[in-house]
């Protein structure tokens, strides 16, 4: 014996599409975003790397480590872009992690994940000549580590992830 069965018109597949572009829909309506985007300049009259955040953290030498490295870097990437007229580039670095797992492992096989990266978090701001700031661009960057547990090397690494991260602002910028 057969039990009556409805048909709905519409697949499973087309009713998932439909709800999922509501939702989309839904979500750009309460999405506020500014009238303007802020376009970043492209020439800059100087540079200048702020890690005020990591020596609030404790950081001191290794901030300035940070800032160095990453201020080397921003003459380099950025050489063909300087103009005396253009605004200031300051680079505010917020937060760096470092991982403990420098040869990429993490306790392998007892459910442990990821390891193997650094990271930094900061800001690029485009600095006016009355001190305003014209525009802003958050970033977050991860360098794989690949050297041997035995021989962290801790200062070269911040130093490598300092180039790494401003490489990924010339590439974004």
């Amino acid at each position: 014996m057969m039990k009556n069965q409805i048909m709905c018109p519409l697949s499973r597949r087309s009713f998932l599409l439909g709800l999922t572009c509501t939702g989309l829909a839904g979500v750009g309506a309460m999405t506020h975003a500014p009238a303007q985007a802020q376009a970043f300049p492209q020439a800059f009259s100087s540079f200048s790397v702020d890690v005020t955040p990591l020596k609030a953290k404790g950081l001191g030498p290794f901030a300035d480590l940070v800032a160095q490295a990453a201020l080397d870097e921003l003459h380099r990437s950025f050489a063909d872009r300087i103009d005396r007229r253009g605004p200031r580039f300051v680079l505010v670095i917020t937060d760096v992690s470092m991982t403990a797992f420098t040869d990429g492992g993490s306790w392998r096989g007892r459910g442990g994940g990821g390891g193997g990266h650094d990271g930094m978090d900061g800001e690029a701001l485009a600095v006016g000549p009355k001190g305003q700031i014209l525009a802003r661009h958050p970033q977050h960057a991860v360098l794989d580590v690949a050297r041997r547990s035995t021989e962290p090397d801790e200062p070269g690494r911040a130093a490598a992830l300092a180039q790494h991260y401003v490489r990924w602002l010339r590439r974004r910028l």
